[in-house]
């Protein structure tokens, strides 16, 4: 038997022990030594049952994702839970920690579950593009009917096994050591007579077959307009558990699983799954030493500030919030304040969590109160004389070590880091509002950050559980320069012949959050409208301008804050709506440049927009701005609303052809050939056969 999986004989029951960490993922060598296991202890005279349990932190948290998409080795997952539902003598599952998918299948085929109090237990395949595989669809709703199965599959969230919802899959919550506990349980079973209680025989969860089929035609209702296939099939598979036998379940569910698994959705949220973690291995990590960090110092109590104060505070650092004076102080705390009350108010956050949190901020009107912060984050507005000002200041009252962050989008932060006496422990961090919703931070790493700092603001961003990427050099931003070249793109076809309009809808229809020109306007025009002047006088900018922007700034129009940009927000329209003076503005801006207006696809402004980014993706990897391709699908993913299920605009590149992307940059060059010009990096992988991916390795 393979050493991941322990076999020990105690007072007459087996023990199978999973020793794979960190998550004992439930891989080949784990099936094979539960497979040995299971075979030994029904040979075994003395032995009366079987224990399963992981050792470590937690029961099989998952199946071993690197199989997915491949031949599976023997014992395969679905065969190994059926071998276990069909011992001869009774199973026992032991959970802790967190039984997940392939290790919530596991769990399903034994006889018995017990966990601690603390577990938890769920489905997340649907969040990688596809659906329980091992008999997960059949096992789970004989156990809690279709509405609570469906929901617990369909939401990809694990629930704690005290949860009402949890009651049917768990037969006993133990408090005290989980192996004692278990063997306790087993012989208890024994000493009443029990054996074995085969989950497929169980008919519970179709005991109302009306209620059952009420809760497949509304999930059916819910996830007909999704775009990603797997919600459909998984509710397709639990309908089928009741109406199949079990064996003809299991042949249908597999079917799908292996329709789900090879699909171009699957392979992008894979993808993502792992760039994600690939992300957060920065270079400097190896080898450095973390800065500890107790207390947190913000800068500026605005809509960025605030959502940084709301993540330390969740995270449970004290915060020290500077602001410039008192009626500044008292406005940004009361909205701090009210956001946590709305939190109790809709049963998000506990009374005496919410009291713990506000004794945990220091509002304040002197940046000497930051003299004990190890971490100080400047989150005032975008001006650069102003933000130097702050560090000058922050350099007098700092203790030596700490960290000094800045959230310039624009601005050279080595630059900001010469007004203090240490640059390298200035750093840059690019993080959407509010910040304590957004699940991404780029850490910028200018070339003299010590990997001290760089190590101690990437354990701070974890710890408000932010996914960290690295963005090499001073001035660049992933997120902004993509979603620049995205706009860019965009408002060439407006000024061709379309409307913000159309490429909205049609970007949305690509499964963009919200399209660029929504964007715009909920980001505001002004700092756009200041840029491009500034650059104006500095010379003429390279390749073709669109002045679209300037002309609406001119107007009054600087974004949804002001009540109009490229659409109106009233009370009656607060999302926007259509604004027959801008298709005016823009039908007089192109008679003024003489260009005739053509019509534009909606699959025509996908490509285009689609090819902006990549290209702007490769230039930024030739840079040494991004670090690989997968750290720009993770920002554009978390940051910018680019739909998870097409892998982000990198991963979407290789689905469909570098070489193809590459044709259509050439082909729009007659619209700016500047703008659309291939990066050398599609003729290299052209030559090499290969795709952005193998950049990530």
């Amino acid at each position: 038997m393979g050493e991941t999986v322990g076999y020990e004989v105690k007072e007459g029951i087996a023990v199978l022990a999973i020793r794979n960490p960190p998550v004992n993922a439930v891989g080949a060598d784990v099936r094979k030594g539960l497979a040995e296991g299971l075979r030994r202890g029904i040979a075994d005279p003395q032995v009366a049952a079987i224990v399963i349990l992981g050792a470590g932190r937690t029961f099989p948290a998952g199946s071993d994702m690197r199989e997915f998409g491949e031949t599976p080795a023997d014992p395969w997952l679905p065969g190994l839970c059926n071998e276990i539902e069909a011992c001869p003598k009774p199973v026992v599952a032991a959970i802790h920690g967190t039984a997940l998918g392939g290790g919530f299948e596991l769990a399903l085929s034994a006889h018995y579950r017990i966990a601690s109090e603390r577990a938890r237990i769920g489905f997340p395949e649907v969040t990688l593009g596809i659906l329980p595989g091992a008999g997960g669809t059949q096992r789970a709703p004989r156990l809690a009917g279709a509405a609570d199965s469906l929901d617990l599959m369909l939401s990809g969230r694990p629930i704690g096994v005290t949860r009402k919802e949890a009651a049917p899959y768990i037969d006993q919550i133990v408090h005290g050591d989980l192996e004692t506990e278990a063997i306790a349980f087993a012989r208890g079973l024994l000493a009443q007579g029990k054996g074995p209680r085969p989950t497929r025989d169980c008919r519970k969860g179709f005991d109302d077959p009306a209620a059952y089929q009420r809760a497949i035609t509304l999930r059916k209702e819910v996830v007909a307009d999704r775009p990603d296939r797997a919600p459909g099939e998984i509710v397709k598979c639990v309908e089928a558990a009741e109406l199949l036998s079990f064996d003809m379940g299991m042949a249908f569910e597999r079917a799908a699983f292996e329709d789900c698994v090879r699909s171009d959705q699957a392979a992008s949220l894979r993808h993502v799954f792992f760039a994600e973690r690939r992300a957060a291995k920065f270079p400097e990590l190896d080898g450095a030493r973390p800065r500890r960090v107790a207390q947190v110092g913000i800068v500026g109590g605005g809509t960025a500030g605030r959502g940084l104060v709301l993540a330390c505070l969740e995270a449970e650092f004290d915060v020290v919030l500077i602001e410039r004076n008192g009626p500044a102080l008292r406005d940004s705390l009361g909205k701090i304040n009210a956001y946590l009350d709305r939190q109790v108010a809709q049963g998000r956050l506990r009374g005496q969590l919410r009291d713990e949190r506000m004794m945990r901020i220091h509002g304040k009107t002197d940046f000497v109160a930051l003299s004990e912060a190890d971490l100080v984050i400047e989150a005032v507005a975008d001006d650069l004389r102003e933000k130097e000002q702050v560090f000058y200041q922050l350099d007098a009252v700092v203790p030596e070590g700490a960290v000094l962050v800045t959230t310039t989008m624009r601005h050279d932060v080595s630059r900001i880091a010469k007004q203090t006496g240490d640059p390298g422990s200035v750093l840059g961090l690019g993080i959407g509002t509010p910040a304590h919703l957004q699940r991404v931070a780029e850490v910028i790493v200018p070339s003299e950050a010590s990997a001290d700092a760089v190590a101690a603001l990437v354990g701070v961003l974890r710890q408000i559980r932010k996914i960290p990427v690295r963005v090499g050099g001073a001035t660049a931003h992933i997120g902004r320069a993509m979603a620049d070249a995205c706009r860019h793109a965009a408002e060439l076809m407006v000024e061709d012949g379309t409307t913000p309009y159309l490429v909205d809808e049609a970007m949305r229809a690509y499964g963009m959050a919200m399209g660029p020109f929504e964007r715009l306007d909920r980001d505001g025009l002004r700092e756009d409208w200041a840029l491009r002047r500034a650059m104006a006088e500095r010379g003429a900018p390279e390749g073709r301008q669109v002045a679209i922007l300037d002309r609406l700034c001119e107007a009054g129009r600087f974004g949804k804050a002001a009540g109009k940009g490229y659409y109106i927000y009233d009370s009656e329209s607060p999302q926007g709506r259509k604004d027959p003076e801008v298709i005016a503005l823009i039908r007089a801006e192109r008679e003024s440049k003489g260009i005739q207006a053509q019509g534009i696809s909606a699959d025509e402004i996908q490509r285009r927009c689609l090819a902006a980014m990549v290209n702007e993706g490769a230039r930024l990897l030739r840079l040494g701005v991004a670090r690989c391709p997968s750290d720009i699908d993770v920002v554009m993913v978390h940051g910018y609303g680019f739909p998870r299920w097409r892998g982000g605009p990198m991963k979407a590149a290789d689905l469909i052809g570098p070489r193809i992307i590459q044709r259509d940059i050439e082909s729009f060059a007659a619209q700016d050939g500047v703008f659309w010009s291939p990066e050398p990096v599609f003729d290299s992988l052209f030559k090499a056969g290969q795709g952005f991916d193998a950049l990530n390795a």
